[in-house]
């Protein structure tokens, strides 16, 4: 067991520290998330969940909200920015931050290092401890900033939801030795809260392993994406509880084209009963989705303690 691995399925004690504290910040204000890579991903789940909870909500990445505020939001001197970066040190969303609060912006900070560049430029602070042993790839603290940020939002969070995670990344782990071989294209759906969580898994299984990956709304797939189906090709669906019938017609079409599914929710090749209200499917998702790319990138013999091209901190110069 490398030392990805061993976080991953390490994280669960974090989660439950973190639910410890129920930070909430509800405002009039539209909320605009911000983040880069991983975060922007959490930032789209999150969005669509503050939407639900009545709370009007966009998501925007970093270097887009800094460089072009007024494209994402007219009046965006006005609204509630909420920061999400691991390190806090993230060029883009750092410097977002402190554009926003000199422009009068109110902004929150959700990270998982309390003395960061960004935990000193905002008016609230969100934080938690992570895993010390956390590399490159962002793993426990992206299941941990999504938390922060549904409770911030005023999601009550069930304890259950630890051992239902757990249960579902060993559920999938145990699954996976037949799905993996040969697979050379990942493809990863979600619909509303899921979009986010399937672009984090897409892009999880890509800087770990290096195969070609992709993350689409599900009824947008058939529009050109799906003509690069074949027998090499993995999908994973993300079963929403509002589409779920729709989804499962367009599991049966990629199947006849040659795909293996794996189904979050609903049917596939290999097919995860995920045991948490769907309000919470993607956070319980998340680990089950890091194992993958562990896994997809052991099937290839690739290192993800050093992944090719990347760094913990991405700071431009």
């Amino acid at each position: 067991m490398n030392t990805t691995e061993k976080v991953i399925f390490e994280q669960f004690p974090f989660w439950e520290k973190a639910m410890s504290r129920i930070p909430t910040a509800s405002d009039s204000k539209l909320k605009v998330f911000v983040g880069c890579g991983t975060s922007y991903n959490l930032a789209l789940s999150l969005a669509t969940y503050s939407n639900s909870a009545g709370q009007p909500a966009i998501a925007v990445p970093g270097g887009e909200w800094l460089n072009h505020p007024k494209l994402s939001w007219p009046d965006w001197k006005s609204t509630h920015v909420v920061a999400l970066s691991r390190s806090g040190e993230t060029t883009e969303t750092v410097a977002a931050a402190k554009a926003s609060r000199i422009a009068g912006a109110h902004v929150s900070a959700i990270t998982v290092e309390a003395t960061s560049s960004l935990a000193k430029n905002c008016d609230t602070l969100i934080e938690a401890e992570t895993h010390d042993e956390e590399g490159i790839v962002m793993t426990v603290s992206a299941s941990l900033m999504l938390l922060l940020g549904m409770q911030m939002i005023g999601a009550q969070i069930p304890p259950s939801i630890v051992s239902s995670a757990r249960r579902l990344a060993d559920q999938l782990d145990a699954g996976l030795p037949g799905i993996l071989a040969g697979r050379s294209h990942f493809v990863f759906l979600g619909s509303g809260s899921l979009y986010g969580i399937a672009l984090e898994g897409a892009l999880k299984l890509m800087e770990m392993s290096q195969i070609v990956t992709q993350g689409f709304h599900p009824l947008e797939y058939r529009h050109g994406p799906i003509s690069l189906v074949d027998e090499k090709t993995a999908v994973v669906m993300l079963y929403g509880a509002d589409q779920k019938a729709a989804q499962a017609l367009l599991v049966d079409e990629v199947r006849e084209k040659g795909a293996t599914v794996i189904g979050f929710g609903g049917p596939g090749d290999l097919e995860l009963s995920v045991g948490c209200d769907p309000a919470f499917t993607g956070l319980c998702a998340l680990p089950a989705l890091q194992i993958l790319g562990e896994r997809a990138a052991q099937s290839k013999g690739v290192d993800t303690i050093a992944p090719r091209h990347l760094t913990k901190v991405v700071m431009l110069g």
